[in-house]
């Protein structure tokens, strides 16, 4: 595997999308695919799918294809998906449960071990087992639990302070729902996920077909 650390963001981006769908193929018991079927199956062109692989060293042999188990396996290697990541949720209102209740059914990996909230009515009520924590405690439990993710569901006037907060406690990286661009430093990675952005582009094409 090439080194990674000057990969583009959209190269990486369209990583976890190849990935599921190979995951498809492998539990539908397809062993072997090329560039051109894989690129018919998820509207990519196969000259793309190529380059993408590419810049991780490539998978393929040329006139064979690419083998679907290694392939599944080999961008879950990049993606770092075969470990697990401890995580605590910062908001516990709808949104975040939403996120505690996702991440719990869907067991990927990524595991919430930890649950924080203000709102004093909420504090000691269990989400999947996991007692909600009073905010104030939330460096301590980072820290001394060496918490991978913070995903943070507050509103846009916490979430900054939430953030800075993670960032001196030591956090590896940041999953944002709250509607604000972050600022964080250079050793947390973060995650924006403006959900009002995807909503209004999806406006924009109901609208642009009429």
């Amino acid at each position: 595997m090439k080194e990674q650390t000057k990969i583009p963001n959209a190269v990486i981006r369209r990583m976890p999308r190849y990935r599921r769908y190979l995951k498809e193929l492998h539990e539908k018991g397809v062993s072997k695919i090329s560039s051109g079927e894989f690129s018919r199956l998820i509207g990519q062109t196969a000259s793309q799918i190529r380059q993408d692989f590419n810049t991780f060293g490539g998978f393929g042999q040329q006139g064979y294809g690419y083998n679907v188990e290694a392939l599944h396996h080999e961008i879950s290697m990049i993606l770092g998906l075969d470990k697990e990541y401890k995580m605590v949720v910062v908001g516990a209102g709808n949104l975040g449960q939403a996120i505690i209740n996702y991440t719990y059914y869907y067991k990927s990996g990524f595991v919430v071990s930890g649950i924080f909230e203000r709102n004093p009515k909420l504090i000691g009520i269990k989400i999947n087992d996991i007692a909600i924590s009073d905010y104030e405690n939330l460096e301590e439990y980072v820290r001394t639990q060496q918490i991978d993710i913070g995903i943070i569901c507050t509103s846009v006037d916490s979430a900054q302070n939430v953030a800075d907060r993670l960032a001196v406690a030591g956090i590896k990286g940041i999953w944002n729902f709250a509607p604000v661009d972050l600022v964080v430093p250079e050793s947390v990675a973060l995650e924006n996920m403006h959900l009002s952005d995807s909503l209004h582009a999806l406006a924009y094409h109901i609208n642009k077909t009429k």
